[in-house]
């Protein structure tokens, strides 16, 4: 993976990871720039590639092929931090019938 983003500049291709004033974005804390990143990564000529050898390498963060990796696994979106998980929340009615 490493030669083919080295050697695509050389083949006269744009990669937006390689030519963003940014580089930083792909691996952002705040989910704005995540999506900005993944957004970039729609024009990339060698997406598919990136994205299956981030899955190979278990990648643990960062945007790969257009998408958010998070401790090794691809999510659709980040939640920003200090909300709770959606899974740790307790229903409205379960609330109410506990009381």
């Amino acid at each position: 993976m490493t030669g083919l983003l080295d050697a695509a500049p050389l083949a006269g291709l744009d990669l937006p990871c390689r030519s963003a004033t940014n580089p930083d974005l792909w691996f952002a804390e705040a989910p704005a720039d995540l999506e900005r990143a993944k957004q970039l990564c729609g024009t990339c000529p060698v997406r598919a590639e990136c994205l299956a050898g981030a899955v190979a390498r278990h990648e643990p963060w960062g945007v790969w092929g257009g998408e958010i990796f998070e401790r090794g696994v691809v999510i659709a979106r980040k939640r920003p931090r200090g909300r709770p998980r959606k899974d740790q929340t307790v229903p409205a009615t379960a609330q109410g019938a506990a009381a």
